[in-house]
């Protein structure tokens, strides 16, 4: 396998997905020795994009989806209790946690914030409480949430988010590794394989999937495949 690999991580604190991924990844990496990067997006902004609505946006799925990650957090021994408000808005946990903001407490600083949300039940979505839990982190909550009002950390936010679309990024969490892209918690294992150097469609022809062209296409769903059609 090649030396010196990286591995993207693209994330939004609003998935308890991402939560779950942000806990096992940095073992993973290790132990493959690949570097992991962070990559704070903006989920509504990759689903605006494709045009999709999140889980939570359908009633129905919110209520599966927490089923779901209240079954996963007991098998896998998680502490899992979830934001005060779900959803919330993101913008101030994502611009503190990125690498203009946070620096080299990038890593702790998400780590405070995912535990504080998905662990702790705190409110991701307002400035004092997420001055608070980087404070009790011993990190100084005021000055990064200072921080993150600067254009310049807007725009980089911004900047993350359209070069994961440009990625082919769709959701979060998303693991990019060499030009493999890994969607959901789901996809771990087929990713710890691909590491491993044992991907179970390694060799196989996969440039004709997908090219054939649909029959049917959902009146007023945008074509993305064919804008103009």
């Amino acid at each position: 396998m090649m030396d010196d690999r990286t591995l993207r991580f693209y994330f939004d604190f609003i998935s308890p997905y991402a939560f779950f991924v942000a806990l096992k990844l940095p073992a993973m990496c290790e132990r493959h020795g690949v570097t992991l990067e962070y990559y704070p997006v903006v989920f509504a902004g990759l689903l605006n994009h494709w045009g999709q609505l999140g889980p939570a946006e359908i009633p129905s799925k919110a209520r599966h989806t927490a089923k779901q990650c209240m079954r996963y957090a007991k098998l896998n021994g998680i502490t899992y209790k979830g934001p005060k408000h779900h959803p919330f808005n993101p913008l101030t946990s994502l611009r503190v946690s990125t690498l203009d903001v946070a620096g080299s407490d990038q890593v702790r600083v998400i780590e405070c914030l995912y535990s504080f949300g998905w662990e702790q039940g705190g409110d991701l979505g307002n400035d004092d409480e997420i001055v608070r839990a980087l404070d009790a982190a011993n990190l100084d909550g005021a000055k990064l949430v200072a921080d993150s009002k600067a254009q310049a950390v807007k725009q980089a936010l911004r900047a993350n988010t359209d070069t994961a679309i440009e990625k082919d990024v769709f959701g979060v969490p998303t693991m990019l590794i060499d030009d493999q892209l890994f969607w959901g918690i789901d996809q771990m294992e087929y990713m710890d394989l691909y590491l491993q150097g044992k991907d179970p469609i390694k060799g196989m022809k996969l440039d004709t999937l997908g090219q054939r062209g649909a029959t049917a296409w959902r009146s007023g769903i945008r074509n993305l495949n064919n804008p103009d059609g």
